[in-house]
Protein backbone atom coordinates (compact mmCIF):
# COMPACT_ATOMS: atom_id res chain seq x y z
CA UNK A 1 0.00 0.00 0.00
CA UNK A 2 1.63 3.31 -1.23
CA UNK A 3 1.70 6.15 1.19
CA UNK A 4 -0.60 8.29 -1.27
CA UNK A 5 -3.27 5.41 -0.92
CA UNK A 6 -6.86 7.14 -0.56
CA UNK A 7 -9.67 6.00 1.89
CA UNK A 8 -12.89 7.93 1.31
CA UNK A 9 -11.22 10.50 0.41
CA UNK A 10 -8.01 10.73 3.30
CA UNK A 11 -4.86 9.98 3.01
CA UNK A 12 -3.44 6.69 5.54
CA UNK A 13 -1.46 9.43 7.26
CA UNK A 14 -4.88 11.52 7.95
CA UNK A 15 -6.67 8.47 9.38
CA UNK A 16 -3.64 7.44 11.46
CA UNK A 17 -3.05 10.93 12.41
CA UNK A 18 -6.90 11.43 13.38
CA UNK A 19 -6.28 7.92 15.58
CA UNK A 20 -3.34 8.71 17.44
CA UNK A 21 -4.86 12.31 18.81
CA UNK A 22 -7.94 10.50 19.51
CA UNK A 23 -5.49 8.58 21.88
CA UNK A 24 -5.08 11.90 23.69
CA UNK A 25 -9.02 11.05 25.16
CA UNK A 26 -8.93 8.18 28.49
CA UNK A 27 -11.92 7.90 27.97
CA UNK A 28 -11.12 6.74 24.39
CA UNK A 29 -8.87 4.33 25.59
CA UNK A 30 -11.52 3.05 28.19
CA UNK A 31 -14.29 2.40 25.08
CA UNK A 32 -11.38 0.71 23.01
CA UNK A 33 -10.59 -1.66 25.99
CA UNK A 34 -14.33 -2.41 26.31
CA UNK A 35 -14.57 -3.23 22.82
CA UNK A 36 -11.71 -6.20 23.65
CA UNK A 37 -9.31 -4.13 21.19
CA UNK A 38 -6.26 -4.53 23.53
CA UNK A 39 -6.87 -8.45 23.30
CA UNK A 40 -6.12 -8.21 19.63
CA UNK A 41 -2.29 -9.05 18.64
CA UNK A 42 -3.09 -7.20 15.07
CA UNK A 43 -4.36 -3.99 16.95
CA UNK A 44 -1.49 -4.28 19.74
CA UNK A 45 0.75 -4.13 16.75
CA UNK A 46 -0.91 -1.02 15.44
CA UNK A 47 0.05 0.68 18.09
CA UNK A 48 3.74 -0.53 17.70
CA UNK A 49 3.81 0.64 14.14
CA UNK A 50 2.27 4.00 15.23
CA UNK A 51 5.66 4.82 17.11
CA UNK A 52 6.70 7.04 14.19
CA UNK A 53 4.96 9.70 15.07
CA UNK A 54 7.26 10.10 18.40
CA UNK A 55 9.54 11.41 15.51
CA UNK A 56 9.85 15.13 14.77
CA UNK A 57 8.50 15.45 11.42
CA UNK A 58 5.52 13.39 11.75
CA UNK A 59 4.93 14.91 15.68
CA UNK A 60 4.68 18.40 14.64
CA UNK A 61 1.52 17.70 13.10
CA UNK A 62 -0.62 16.73 16.75
CA UNK A 63 -2.99 18.92 18.35
CA UNK A 64 -1.67 17.88 21.83
CA UNK A 65 1.85 15.60 21.01
CA UNK A 66 2.14 15.45 24.96
CA UNK A 67 -1.06 13.45 26.01
CA UNK A 68 -1.04 11.61 22.39
CA UNK A 69 2.26 10.23 22.73
CA UNK A 70 2.55 9.48 26.39
CA UNK A 71 -1.00 7.36 25.93
CA UNK A 72 0.67 5.65 23.05
CA UNK A 73 3.55 5.28 25.27
CA UNK A 74 1.31 3.75 27.75
CA UNK A 75 -0.38 1.31 25.34
CA UNK A 76 2.65 -0.16 24.54
CA UNK A 77 2.25 -1.74 27.82
CA UNK A 78 0.31 -5.08 28.31
CA UNK A 79 -0.48 -3.55 32.10
CA UNK A 80 -1.76 -0.16 31.31
CA UNK A 81 -3.88 -1.71 28.02
CA UNK A 82 -6.04 -4.15 30.82
CA UNK A 83 -5.91 -1.91 33.62
CA UNK A 84 -7.79 1.44 31.73
CA UNK A 85 -10.59 -0.39 31.67
CA UNK A 86 -11.00 -0.09 35.09
CA UNK A 87 -12.96 3.18 36.30
CA UNK A 88 -10.29 3.89 39.11
CA UNK A 89 -7.17 4.18 36.42
CA UNK A 90 -9.67 5.76 33.98
CA UNK A 91 -10.42 8.31 36.96
CA UNK A 92 -6.43 8.55 37.57
CA UNK A 93 -5.69 9.29 34.06
CA UNK A 94 -8.54 11.71 33.44
CA UNK A 95 -7.41 13.70 36.74
CA UNK A 96 -3.19 13.59 35.42
CA UNK A 97 -4.79 15.28 32.29
CA UNK A 98 -6.82 18.14 33.85
CA UNK A 99 -3.60 19.00 36.08
CA UNK A 100 -1.63 19.12 33.14
CA UNK A 101 -3.96 21.27 31.09
CA UNK A 102 -4.27 24.18 34.08
CA UNK A 103 -1.74 26.15 34.61
CA UNK A 104 -0.45 26.40 38.58
CA UNK A 105 -2.49 29.78 39.90
CA UNK A 106 0.10 30.87 42.57
CA UNK A 107 -1.21 33.92 44.83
Amino acid sequence: MAATDEYAGYSRFELELEFVQCLANPAYLNYLAQQNMFDRPDFVAYLAYLQYFKEPEYTKHLHHPGPSLRALELLQQERFRKDILTPNLLNVVIMEGLRNAVPDQQD
